[in-house]
């Protein structure tokens, strides 16, 4: 008998603990890999996803509502190719959710930008019929009017602030009748008067006010809103003689009051007239706070007023305390610490006392409010000067505690920069020259781009600025937006949202704003709010005139936005245009050519030829960033006038000696606006980095 092998039976007893072990790994691997897909599946999409993660999720994803959102995302980030993006959406408005009709009316842009009338027509029509009470429906109703004129009618009555019912409202053709041009006007003075095209209207809107027989209250209502708009002469003319309530005289007065001396004086008697009749009214307070508004306000004024409004009026209160002379300053700033009249008058009597070397009285001036009650800008400021007054009494110790706190707590800005400098480490880099930026840096710029959520309190409105479809998140916003004063808190959410659709004019005075409203926000408010101020739009753009002219990106960044909130369109009203806000004669002779208005208004050349002009202030300058940013307010020829040897031992004192208000306050901004982007490594939207060291 042979022998029998064992070579199978080592062979099955080798494989089976082989083939538990491999059993084993790959259970482990399963379960480990699992939990990852889980966690994948279960993360929210958000703007800092890259395509190749979208695209996975989009072909995947078990969930079919994160399916439909990284859909939604790479749509709207496929703009330039409408084929894709048609693609990508197709079959994404399923459901009931609020998010299927944002995708139905996407595909409904996305078939018209193919020129695809039927299907598009189609996608208006399902969503109209699907969802009639989403404010995507206001879209339906626009598009799909030219053949239902009924709708328009509806989409007014329905959803009268929707920007689709706003443009409905503005576009009328110039021979359309007067009732409808002032049913028109009439919708757009309530909902929106500041919507494009809407001066026009509301002027047409009074242009035959006596023939066509307005009422008193659209009257009313027409000349509050030519008001807004900062078109006082419109509003007098539009009112005819109509009594005015106290809300539309208190709005047409103010404006008023800003235009040139002959409305000026009738603003003043407007408002004056409003404060006596109703003297109780939170209007006749803000009335006399108008009156008051000047550093040197009419005294005859301030005594017209009634006695009463007198007596509970901060600002008249602090009116007087300046005709005074300082004369019963810390009574006001004692009994109103925390109303913006005292913050106002606080820095106006300290300053005085500042320029004068009366150090003791600064301090005691400075330090009449509590830190805690002042709004960040001016708790900095406060703080700021109020170590200059230690330091300049020679308790330097004292001086640096306060420096040392200020640069902790507040973010970086002019009186941050200040302190740190007073503490030795504030030195500014070369602001031109050939190695203005380097190569990391430019990386570090272009990458670091962090996405914050907006927690606006609606779920629908977060889920859109999550997905990146800013512009949805702002028209579902404008929509439901009330009339009322904002708080802080929604002029910060507003402002967000504006720079979300490149509205940065409008934003960033919003954030502004706020950030004079807001009372020890909590850290990460102070954070969001502070680098929500200081986008970076533009940047390619930017980063090309830096390299050219060789001068220092951030300063570029801190000068256009102190001088056009990075609109490209702007102009001043002594003729300034563009980005950088060059007057023509400057630029022409920059260029080495004649240049218009509009060749002025294109982004890139603006932003080259104002960074040339900066090369050169920088150079005459040798480089001093005090005397450069003064100039390129108020011109190479004043500033030299301005020169003296405080700008080297107190640059800070040399600063508030400006004479003119408009470049001292502009030296200030546009200094703190780079010591901001210098020190700042966030991007235009994160808000916490400060907060979790």
């Amino acid at each position: 008998m042979p022998a029998v092998s064992s070579h199978g039976l080592n062979a099955r007893e080798t494989r089976g603990p082989l083939l538990l072990g491999c059993t084993t790994l790959l259970t482990v691997l399963a379960i480990l890999g699992g939990r990852a897909m889980l966690r994948s599946q279960h993360s929210p999409i958000t703007p800092e996803w890259s395509d190749a993660q979208l695209w996975r999720h989009y072909r995947w994803s078990a969930n079919p509502e994160q399916r439909r959102e990284a859909a939604l995302m790479l749509g709207s980030r496929s703009s330039d190719s409408p084929q894709r993006r048609r693609h990508l959406l197709t079959g994404q408005g399923w459901g009931p959710a609020p998010l299927a009709a944002v995708a139905l009316k996407q595909q409904a842009l996305a078939a018209k930008s193919l020129g695809r009338n039927q299907e598009e027509r189609q996608h208006w029509r399902d969503l109209l019929r699907r969802f009639p009470t989403s404010l995507a429906s206001a879209d339906a109703r626009y598009h799909l009017a030219d053949r239902q004129p009924q709708l328009k009618a509806e989409l007014l009555r329905l959803q009268p602030a929707h920007p689709a019912a706003l443009a409905a409202a503005a576009e009328l053709p110039d021979d359309a009748d007067q009732a409808l041009v002032q049913a028109n006007a009439l919708h757009l003075a309530r909902w929106g008067a500041s919507w494009p095209g809407a001066r026009r209207l509301l002027r047409q809107a009074c242009g035959d006010i006596t023939g066509q027989g307005l009422e008193q209250q659209q009257r009313l209502q027409l000349a509050a809103a030519l008001a807004e708009l900062g078109d006082g002469r419109s509003a007098e003319l539009c009112l005819q003689g109509t009594p005015l309530a106290p809300s539309q005289a208190l709005t047409i007065g103010r404006t008023l009051l800003r235009a040139d001396k002959e409305q000026q004086q009738r603003g003043e008697a407007m408002l004056l007239q409003l404060a006596k009749d109703h003297p109780d009214s939170q209007e006749a307070l803000e009335s006399a706070a108008l009156l008051s508004e000047p550093l040197r306000p009419k005294q005859a004024l301030i005594d017209a007023l009634p006695e009463s409004l007198q007596k509970r009026s901060a600002d008249v209160a602090a009116a007087r305390v300046r005709l005074a002379g300082g004369e019963g300053g810390l009574v006001v700033l004692k009994r109103w610490p925390g109303h913006p009249a005292s913050w106002q008058l606080q820095w106006d009597l300290a300053r005085d006392a500042l320029l004068t070397g009366q150090w003791e009285l600064a301090r005691s001036w400075l330090a009449a409010i509590p830190a805690e009650q002042l709004p960040d800008p001016l708790r900095a400021r406060q703080q700021f000067w109020l170590g200059m007054s230690m330091d300049k009494l020679g308790d330097n110790n004292a001086a640096r505690q306060i420096w040392q706190t200020l640069t902790r707590q507040q973010p970086p800005g002019y009186y941050t920069w200040r302190a740190q400098a007073r503490l030795g480490s504030g030195n500014l880099p070369a602001l031109s020259g050939d190695k203005v930026i380097s190569a990391t840096e430019t990386v570090r710029l272009n990458s670091d781009q962090t996405w914050s959520p907006l927690n606006s309190g609606s779920p629908l409105i977060d889920q859109l600025w999550r997905l990146g479809m800013n512009q949805e998140a702002w028209e579902t916003w404008r929509s439901d937006a009330g009339n009322a004063d904002p708080s802080p808190q929604q002029l910060l959410l507003e402002g967000r949202l504006r720079l979300g659709v490149n509205d940065h004019w409008t934003g960033l005075s919003r954030l502004w704003r706020a950030s004079l409203r807001l009372v020890s926000p909590d850290c990460n408010t102070r954070q969001l709010l502070h680098n929500s101020l200081h986008p970076r739009p533009l940047l390619p753009l930017f980063l090309a005139a830096s390299k050219q002219e060789k001068v220092r990106l951030e300063l570029l960044l801190a000068i256009a936005r102190q001088e056009s909130r990075f609109s490209p369109g702007v102009a001043s009203p002594v003729g300034a245009v563009g980005l950088l806000q060059l007057m023509p004669a400057t630029a022409a002779e920059l260029a080495g050519e004649e240049l218009s208005s509009d060749d002025l208004r294109e982004p890139e050349r603006n932003a080259i030829l104002g960074a040339r002009y900066l090369a050169d202030l920088l150079d005459l300058w040798q480089g001093n960033p005090w005397l450069t940013v003064a100039s390129y307010n108020a011109g190479p020829g004043a500033a030299e006038s301005w020169v003296s040897a405080e700008l080297d031992k107190d640059p800070e004192l040399w600063v508030e000696r400006i004479p003119y208000p408009e470049t001292r306050l502009y030296t200030k901004k546009v200094l703190g606006n780079l010591w901001a982007y210098l020190n700042n490594s966030s991007g235009n939207d994160r808000g916490t980095d400060r907060c979790t060291e």
